[in-house]
């Protein structure tokens, strides 16, 4: 019997492209690598944690000996504990895991240049011109894997597909299940391998999303796939409203393996929408002094960011949440200034105004201040009743202390009292301990 292919079918099969992408993924990062510099934890259930003495209590990764015992990612650290007594809690150490990511990276790079970032440890890797130079692609990955295992104690797994979305989804669904950690998932077996399972388990499908799917009678990856794009998108409109249909085509794209992406061995950077910090406190703060005083530091900290990267801005936003926990209260509002600036002066003074117009006195647990509507920093109005000229070279000569010497190199002195976070600030990355 014969099997006609459709002109659709084809184009599909067309889009689908023919490099060889591979998507590395380093098996629970953290933990694998304090095991790697700790052997006597090799077979012990470890978690990489936030102090536990904080509202930092939350698990950053666990081990796969801990989340056998039911342990998993973003847990409270108190409940880990008792699923598990005898667990080894570490607490995170984010610049060497960034040194040893790099370190993953170079090993990439021995094999293609074109290697992208996808987070600390996913990586792209476009082997599609350096196939004649090390093998087959199964045999390169072996090969990765193990360098890789032996340079730093580190177990990668590898999806290999014809794109970045097939090669995302073969890691995910098999390469991180197999023993071997590797799995090529050819555009050939799509239909075969890809489409009978379930939604849950398409790339961006969350929990929420696979409700709505199985509303529409949506159950498998491959009921998508096999949606006509139109006829999809007329039960998005139906079930989600007039602007869904970019979003049925995104999920159409992805069911099919569809991804003309490139890998791009540089970060492009697009102009950020907004610069912003947020702080989670150590404790309620209900004082205006002690809310003003990390308000401040926030203030401090976006301004200083903004000059770094030569932008200004015209609305200041300030978030706060507020206790008690079961039943948060707060706001998060924003004020236009006549002028844009990223000087903290001015910044800070806006932001004041802002949370005493809008706060409740309850108990303040977190709070965030950002700089949005930026433009260069190049360009600024001058005012006859500001020295705006020494107010900009006395901030970039405090920037320039700072960038070399850190950011405690100059603190201000309200920031050493018991309430100023910036001093414990300074020893994190991203929210936790380098």
């Amino acid at each position: 019997m014969i099997n006609y292919i459709s002109g659709e079918e084809t184009n599909i099969v067309k889009e689908r492209g023919s490099r060889t992408i591979f998507l590395a993924d380093c098996q629970s990062f953290y933990t694998s690598v304090e095991k790697a510099d700790n052997p006597t934890y090799q077979h012990k259930p470890l978690v990489v944690a936030g102090d536990p003495a904080l509202r930092s209590g939350i698990i950053l990764a666990a081990c796969p000996l801990a989340k056998k015992l039911g342990i998993s990612t973003a847990e409270r650290l108190g409940e880990a504990v008792k699923k598990c007594p005898d667990l080894i809690i570490v607490r995170p150490r984010m610049q060497h895991y960034i040194d040893v990511s790099l370190k993953i990276t170079e090993i990439y790079n021995e094999y293609t240049d074109l290697v992208e970032v996808f987070s600390i440890d996913e990586q792209f890797l476009d082997m599609s011109g350096s196939l004649s130079l090390f093998g087959d692609p199964m045999s390169i990955a072996s090969e990765i894997q193990q360098k890789v295992l032996a340079q730093t104690g580190v177990w990668i797994r590898i999806g290999i597909g014809p794109n970045k979305m097939l090669a995302k989804t073969a890691t995910d669904i098999w390469a991180k299940k197999n023993d071997s950690g590797i799995f090529l998932l050819p555009a050939s077996d799509i239909a075969t391998l890809l489409w009978p399972q379930p939604v849950r388990l398409m790339f961006g499908i969350g929990s929420r999303m696979e409700r709505h799917l199985e509303r529409l009678g949506l159950y498998t990856i491959g009921d998508i796939a096999r949606t006509p794009l139109p006829r999809l998108q007329d039960r998005f409109r139906s079930h989600f409203g007039k602007q869904s249909n970019i979003q049925a085509e995104v999920i159409w794209r992805t069911a099919n393996g569809i991804d003309h992406s490139p890998v791009k061995p540089e970060t492009f950077e697009t102009p950020p929408k907004s610069i912003g910090h947020m702080m989670t406190l150590p404790r309620d703060y209900l004082q205006p002094a002690e809310v003003e005083t990390v308000l401040l530091e926030l203030t401090e900290e976006v301004c200083q960011d903004s000059r770094r990267k030569g932008y200004m801005g015209y609305v200041v936003t300030v978030s706060c949440m507020c206790s008690p926990f079961e039943s948060p209260t707060g706001f998060s509002r924003q004020m236009k200034l006549p002028d844009p600036t990223n000087n903290t002066n001015k910044i800070y003074k806006a932001a004041k105004e802002i949370f005493y117009k809008f706060w409740d006195r309850m108990p303040v647990r977190r709070l965030g201040v950002s700089l949005s509507s930026l433009m260069d920093a190049e360009t600024y109005q001058v005012s006859f009743f500001e020295d705006e000229k020494r107010a900009r070279s006395l901030e970039k000569a405090t920037d320039s202390i700072k960038e070399r010497y850190g950011n405690t190199a100059i603190i201000r002195a309200s920031s050493l009292t018991h309430v100023g976070q910036a001093l414990e600030r300074s020893r994190k990355i991203g929210g936790h301990y380098k």
